[in-house]
């Protein structure tokens, strides 16, 4: 049986329910980026929290129109750490059913977050991953993607990680048996500093794709930059 400790905390997850009273159908989790190693908790000032917050002020609305409730998650540490995120998306997954039994999430990952989602993608609930920019090592497993969705997109002039990289894994993942499919963003950086609403419209059509509903006919700006 399930406790308390085995959820992530309130204080862990930003939160944008959905429209109407009828609640919501699905659930977009967010996944931010951090460092390869780092023992620093993620508080507000964190710089690759506060890029997936500034993403969430921008999709979250045209999301709760659509019937989906959208959650930011906050690790407890910055690093990867060998995989220390993979515990706190399990967790934040294991609240999506304690509360929404039942409905499916789409993984919304940024850098290391789509690494970090592509490892939990195996949970019951999971529909798919979009990932943003991702960070996938040589060798990185897809075997948790069988069967699921993912939607790479990566930017041309990313420096941090690999477009090419990404390219590779989506070869394998499609090999494993995932719908998997990667997309260039040609001109954009790893930060989504620039192309914002561009950024913002993958993400937000990406996970209306893999939750089965159609993007609303209204563009989205640049707001939350």
């Amino acid at each position: 049986m399930e406790t308390a400790r085995d959820l992530a905390p309130d204080h862990a997850l930003t939160r944008v329910d959905a429209a109407g009273p009828q609640g919501p159908r699905g659930v977009v989790l967010m996944l931010h980026g951090g460092k390869e190693h780092s023992d620093r908790a993620v508080d507000a000032r964190s710089a690759s929290w506060r890029r997936s917050a500034a993403m969430q002020r921008a999709i979250a609305p045209a999301l709760a129109e659509a019937g989906f409730a959208t959650w930011l998650l906050r690790y407890t540490l910055r690093g990867w750490n060998g995989g220390a995120p993979v515990a706190d998306a399990r967790a934040a997954l294991r609240r999506t059913d304690a509360e929404l039994p039942g409905l499916p999430v789409v993984l919304l990952g940024h850098s290391m977050g789509g690494r970090t989602a592509a490892h939990v993608a195996d949970h019951p609930t999971v529909a798919g991953v979009v990932a943003l920019a991702p960070w996938f090592p040589p060798g990185e497993p897809v075997a948790a993607l069988r069967g699921r969705s993912l939607r790479v997109t990566h930017g041309s002039r990313d420096r941090i990680t690999s477009p090419r990289a990404s390219r590779e894994y989506v070869a394998r993942a499609v090999d494993a048996g995932s719908d998997a499919t990667f997309r260039s963003l040609r001109r954009a950086g790893h930060y989504m500093f620039t192309h914002v609403a561009t950024w913002n419209e993958v993400a937000l059509t990406g996970s209306l794709e893999l939750l089965g509903a159609a993007a609303p006919h209204r563009g989205l700006s640049d707001s939350g930059r």
